[in-house]
C-alpha cells in the first residue's frame, strides 16, 4: 500500500519547486522572507511527501522532504509564500495490528498547523481511498498581528468571575451585535457583546472549544452536528465555522478587544481525545503519522493490544502523552495559545487524563511538571476538570497546587441542599467556605475552587427549576443520553407552565442558587444565558443542537429581565466587597495578606452559635454565618438562610457601637437587591426558601 500507482495521477511537474534539506525545528510550516521550512514528526515512516495546493485546493507539486532526524523529516521550500495550502502523504508500512497505520493514499493534516481552509465535514464517499477531497488544506501563516499596544489584563484569581459560553450561540441571535459578527469570533468581541459583559460584571470568558474539530460521522446521519466542538482534530488551529474570512486574523482580533476592555480569554481544551476516534476510525492526521506513540491502548500482559485503543474518554481513544512527541506536541499548543494568539488560560476538558502516566493518573506526572517549570505556561491560569472515565478518574482535590479545579461537590451540594435535601446543611457550609476539605488550606489558595451551579453538559439554570427529567429527545437517541441525575426540581409543574406560583418559586429559586454561588469562596463559574434565563427546553446535553435550542435568546420579558438585573446587581455586590471573593483566616497558610484578617461566626435561628450536633441535623435547613474583617476596613456581613419550607424568625447578632444593619438583599423579594436599613430591630423575618444578606453600616 506504500506505492505511488496507488495514488491519484500528478497533473503537474515536480520540478517547478525547489526543496532542500531546512532543518527539524520548529515543527510546523516556518515562513522566512524566502520561503518556509517544513518540519513534521512521522515515527517510523518510510519518507513524506509533502503536497501543495493553490488557493482552490488544486494539487500543485508534491515534494519529498529530503531532510531526517529521528522521526523527524524536514525540508525548506524556497520561494513558498504566506497562505500557501499544503498536506502531507506519509509511505510506510501499513500493519495496524503493529501500530502502523501509514497510507500514502490519504492525505494527512499536519498536526502544527495554524490555520486550515476551510471546516472539516465528514463525508465517507470522499474518504475512500484517496481522501484530498475531504480534508481541509492547511495553510502557511504569516504570525504578524497589529495588537495595537493592548496586553493582557491580569486579573487576579481574587477577582475573577468566569462566564462559560459558546463562540456561536453567544451572539447568533443578538440584534444589538453587527449583523455580518453575530454568531463568529468578531461577535463575541462587539461593541455589544462587549457592553453586556462588563455590565454583568464579568472579568474572564471561558470559551468552549475553538480548536478545529470534525462532528462525529455517526451525527450526519441522524441530520445532527456536534456543536460543542468537543471532538478535536488539531490542536493548534482556531476553528473556520466561526471565522467569516479569516479565522487566525479574527480570533486574535477578539482577544485584543476583550483584553483592550479589561476582559480575560479562557480557553476551553481538549487533549484527552482526537476526531479519529477509535479502532474502526478514520486515518486523518495522528493516525497516519505515529500511530503509536499519539494514542494509549489496551494491553495483553506487558505489551500494547494494538488492535484496541484505551478508552478513558468515551470517545474512542485516547491520547498518551507518555512520549515526547505528544507532550511536545500539547505544550507547544498551550504556549503558542498564550503566546502567539494571547489568550489568558484554559480550561482543559477530562484533565485526569494529562496526568495519566502508564494509564495511572498521578499529579507528579511529565505534563504538571513541565507546566511548572515553563516560564510562559506557569504563569497562565489552569483550570481542570477533574475527572475522565478511566481507571481512578474521579481526582477532585489531587491536582497541582496552582491548579484551580471545577468542583461539582460545590455544584451538587447547592443544588440539594435548596431542593430540600435532607442532612446536607453541614456540608453547604463547608462549599460556601471554599471547599477547605478538598483544598487544605496549608496547600493550596481559597481561589483553587472553581464554583459552579450549571455547566454547559446539564441543565440551564432556567430549566434546572424548571424540568425535574431530562427532555433529549432532539438528540436522536431516545432520550438515553444526557445525565439521569440531575438534582433537579419542577415545583409544580413540568416545563412550561402558566401558573403564577410556580413561576414565582422558580424565580426565587434562581435568585437563591444564583447568590449562593456569588456569595461563596472561591472563583465563580456563570453558566452564559443565564442571565438571560435561557432555556434549553428541558435538554441537558445539547452537545448536537446547532440551532436555537443552544443559542442565546437576547428577546427578555419582564420577569426575565428583572433577573438580569439583579445578575448585574448580586456581582457589583460581590465585587465592593472583599470578604465574598477574598475571605483570609487565622489558618489560611498557603496564602497571606497581611492587612486583612477575617473572623467567620456560624448562628442558629434562635442566635445562638452553632454546635456540632446542629451540623448533623437531618433537618437542618437554616443557618446564619457572620463574616467580618478584624483589621483595615471592619467590613461585618450577616448571610441568612432558609432553604426550608416555611418561614423562620432569626435573631440577629447587635450591631456594634454606632451602627446599624442594613439589609442588602432579600432573595423573597423580585427585586430582591436594595437597602433597608433596619433600626432597633433583634430579630428578621425569612420566608421560605430565601436568603437575606445584612451589612453593618454607620448610623
Amino acid at each position: 500500500m506504500s506505492t505511488r500507482s496507488q495514488l491519484k495521477p500528478l497533473p503537474f511537474s515536480l520540478s517547478h519547486f525547489q526543496v532542500s534539506p531546512g532543518r527539524d525545528y520548529p515543527l510546523g510550516a516556518t515562513l522566512d522572507e524566502n520561503g518556509c521550512n517544513f518540519a513534521i514528526h512521522a515515527g517510523d515512516a518510510k519518507h513524506i511527501e509533502l503536497c501543495l495546493f493553490d488557493e482552490h485546493e488544486n494539487e500543485v507539486a508534491r515534494l519529498v522532504l529530503p531532510g531526517k532526524q529521528g522521526g523527524i523529516r524536514f525540508g525548506y521550500v524556497k520561494g513558498i509564500k504566506a497562505n500557501q495550502y499544503y498536506g502531507y502523504r506519509v509511505f510506510g508500512a501499513y500493519q495496524p495490528e503493529h501500530g502502523n497505520w501509514f497510507d500514502p493514499r490519504k492525505l494527512i493534516l499536519d498536526p502544527y498547523a495554524k490555520a486550515i481552509s476551510r471546516p472539516l465535514i465528514w463525508d465517507s464517499k470522499a474518504y475512500q481511498e484517496d481522501n484530498a477531497d475531504l480534508i481541509p488544506k492547511c495553510i502557511v501563516c504569516d504570525d504578524h498581528f497589529d495588537w495595537q499596544g493592548v496586553t493582557k489584563p491580569n486579573v487576579d484569581r481574587q477577582d475573577m468571575v468566569l462566564y462559560e459560553t459558546h463562540v456561536r450561540g453567544f451572539s447568533k441571535l443578538n440584534t444589538q451585535v453587527t449583523e455580518q459578527h453575530r454568531g463568529s469570533y468578531l461577535g463575541v468581541s462587539d461593541s455589544a457583546s462587549i457592553k453586556h459583559l462588563k455590565d454583568l460584571g464579568i472579568t474572564s470568558v471561558q470559551l468552549l472549544p475553538t480548536a478545529a474539530f470534525m462532528s462525529e460521522p455517526r451525527l450526519k446521519g441522524l441530520g445532527l452536528s456536534n456543536y460543542w466542538g468537543y471532538n478535536p482534530i488539531l490542536f493548534m488551529a482556531p476553528e473556520p465555522r466561526y471565522a467569516k474570512s479569516n479565522a487566525l486574523i479574527e480570533f486574535k482580533t477578539m482577544v485584543r478587544e476583550l483584553h483592550r476592555n479589561g476582559i480575560e480569554v479562557i480557553l476551553d481544551v481538549v487533549f484527552n481525545h482526537t476526531a479519529e476516534s477509535g479502532d474502526d476510525g478514520p486515518t486523518l492526521c495522528y493516525r497516519g503519522l505515529d500511530n503509536k506513540h499519539y494514542y494509549l491502548f489496551e494491553r495483553i500482559g506487558d505489551s500494547p493490544d494494538y488492535s484496541h485503543y484505551a478508552n478513558n474518554t468515551g470517545c474512542g481513544n485516547s491520547v498518551s502523552l507518555d512520549h515526547p512527541v505528544s507532550l511536545r506536541l500539547v505544550l507547544d499548543s498551550l504556549r503558542y495559545w498564550v503566546e502567539e494568539m494571547q489568550v489568558d488560560g484554559f480550561r482543559f476538558d477530562l484533565a485526569v487524563s494529562l496526568g495519566r502516566e502508564n494509564n495511572h493518573y498521578t499529579s507528579q506526572a511529565a505534563f504538571f511538571k513541565a507546566v511548572a517549570q515553563d516560564p510562559i505556561l506557569s504563569q497562565a491560569k489552569m483550570i481542570a476538570e477533574p475527572w475522565d472515565i478511566g481507571p481512578n478518574g474521579y481526582q477532585l482535590g489531587h491536582f497541582p497546587e496552582r491548579w484551580m479545579e471545577c468542583n461539582d461537590r460545590f455544584r451538587d451540594t447547592s443544588r440539594g441542599f435548596w431542593k430540600g435535601e435532607h442532612g446536607l446543611l453541614g456540608e453547604m457550609a463547608t462549599r460556601i467556605m471554599g471547599s477547605r476539605d478538598l483544598f487544605l488550606a496549608s496547600r493550596r489558595s481559597i481561589h483553587t475552587s472553581v464554583n459552579y451551579i450549571c455547566y454547559h453538559d446539564g441543565f440551564t439554570l432556567e430549566d434546572l427549576v424548571s424540568y425535574e427529567q431530562r427532555h433529549n429527545h432532539a438528540n436522536g437517541e431516545e432520550n438515553r443520553d444526557g445525565h439521569g441525575h440531575n438534582i433537579s426540581a419542577n415545583y409544580g409543574e413540568e416545563g412550561r407552565t402558566k401558573d403564577k406560583k410556580v413561576l414565582a418559586l422558580r424565580r426565587k429559586q434562581k435568585r437563591n442558587l444564583l447568590a449562593t454561588l456569588m456569595l461563596s469562596q472561591g472563583v465563580p463559574h456563570f453558566l452564559g444565558g443565564d442571565e438571560l434565563s435561557r432555556t434549553q427546553q428541558g435538554n441537558n446535553n445539547a452537545y448536537c443542537q446547532n440551532n436555537e435550542i443552544s443559542w442565546f435568546d437576547w428577546n427578555l420579558d419582564r420577569d426575565q429581565q428583572q433577573f438580569l438585573i439583579f445578575c448585574q446587581q448580586l456581582m457589583a455586590l460581590r465585587k465592593r466587597s472583599r470578604v465574598f471573593h477574598y475571605l483570609q483566616l487565622e489558618n489560611d497558610s498557603y496564602e497571606k495578606c497581611h492587612s486583612q484578617l477575617h473572623g467567620v461566626r456560624w448562628y442558629r435561628h434562635d442566635g445562638e452559635n452553632m454546635h456540632q450536633e446542629d451540623w448533623h441535623q437531618s433537618h437542618g435547613w437554616a443557618v446564619a454565618v457572620e463574616v467580618r474583617n478584624l483589621r483595615e476596613s471592619k467590613e461585618r456581613w450577616l448571610w441568612i438562610i432558609n432553604a426550608s419550607s416555611h418561614e423562620i424568625d432569626f435573631v440577629i447578632p447587635t450591631a456594634e457601637g454606632k451602627s446599624i444593619w442594613c439589609q442588602q438583599m432579600d432573595t423573597a423579594n423580585e427585586q430582591a437587591i436594595f437597602e433597608k436599613k433596619l433600626r432597633g430591630v433583634s430579630s428578621v423575618k425569612l420566608k421560605a426558601k430565601s436568603m437575606l444578606l445584612l451589612e453593618q453600616v454607620k448610623s
